[in-house]
């Protein structure tokens, strides 16, 4: 249950995270559904927060959003990584004055650094990795616009924002900076509680007002955090041993050219890659062979398996639960190698 005191007080926290935005001068392209927290906050509060246009498509179609950026000329664009992707990689995308932008958070997945690089090269605007969950309205983290940012981290909590990371096994400890553990966050974006779940919501929120996010995190000397992954995608390569995690992997597939999105599951304690393939395919031979090269052997996908698109949730995150439900259904006898 989100308040309206939540949902105002994330309109106005997103609104600070821009100061140099101009009060009724800028325009908002949002393609985010605002029936989701992100889009309710991105492309909704916050730009009545700053007086600002909106410009809301109904779904995303690189097309029709090209189209759209060369009418309306926004210059915020809220988005998740697959529609930056889809743009900077559309054919003559210069023509449609994509330099109008000149701020974009990114959410819901985490944000691959060729990715980042490549779209701030064709816009010249900043592209930023972002953080949330709907349980906090949903925005908690944001790398700056302006100063410090650093790739691969989420940034630093929003004002009124605090954050801590948290032991795996309770969450109730907080963890040395630098270690991993569980992302903890407390502020007035903070949900009320579960609808009619008071059992889920005392697991979720601990005494104190803090809200354990279920993801994965590290937090530098310096304040800024990185997410790992869902607890729920992280496996043991052994037992015990430390834990491993999908981005460690995928982030090495993504510096293959041929490589245009990769997303890694586990299954039955074994990393296994999906990949959508840019231009010629790669064989799944030299990938894995690459992946020998740059990672440690228990990180080194079991099998590689190119597919067309991945299965998504309407704001595009990829439903990595479903991929390994696929795969078990056409190997219903597991797979060796």
């Amino acid at each position: 249950m989100l308040s309206h005191r939540n949902l105002m007080a994330n309109a106005l926290q997103t609104r600070h995270w821009m100061p140099d935005a101009r009060e009724g001068q800028e325009r908002v392209l949002s393609v985010v559904p605002i029936s989701h927290a992100y889009g309710l906050t991105a492309a909704l509060n916050m730009p009545v927060a700053v007086g600002a246009t909106m410009i809301l498509k109904a779904r995303f179609e690189v097309a029709d959003v090209l189209h759209a950026i060369k009418s309306y000329r926004p210059t915020i664009f809220p988005g998740v990584p697959q529609m930056y992707l889809a743009i900077e990689n559309y054919p003559g995308v210069r023509r449609f004055g994509v330099s109008s932008i000149k701020a974009c958070i990114s959410g819901s997945a985490p944000l691959p650094v060729e990715v980042q690089e490549a779209f701030e090269k064709l816009t010249r605007g900043r592209l930023v990795e972002g953080y949330g969950l709907t349980e906090a309205s949903p925005v908690t983290h944001a790398n700056p616009l302006e100063g410090t940012r650093k790739i691969g981290s989420i940034g630093i909590p929003l004002p009124s924002t605090e954050a801590r990371v948290v032991d795996l096994r309770k969450g109730r400890q907080v963890v040395p900076t630098g270690q991993i553990g569980e992302l903890a966050v407390r502020g007035p974006q903070v949900m009320v509680g579960y609808w009619k779940n008071p059992r889920a919501t005392r697991r979720t929120l601990r005494p104190g007002g803090w809200l354990l996010t279920g993801d994965v995190a590290q937090e530098d000397a310096e304040g800024y955090f990185r997410i790992i992954a869902r607890k729920a995608d992280m496996w043991y390569p052994s037992k015990p041993g430390n834990p491993a995690f999908p981005r460690d992997v995928e982030e090495v597939l993504f510096e293959v050219p041929q490589v245009k999105e990769a997303v890694v599951v586990a299954i039955a304690g074994q990393p296994f890659a999906f990949v959508i393939a840019k231009g010629e395919r790669p064989s799944a031979e030299s990938l894995v062979a690459y992946c020998k090269r740059r990672l440690p052997t228990e990180l080194v996908p079991r099998l590689v398996i190119f597919v067309d698109d991945f299965p998504r949730t309407f704001i595009g995150k990829v439903l990595r639960r479903e991929l390994a439900r696929r795969f078990r259904e056409t190997h219903p006898e597991g797979y060796s190698l």
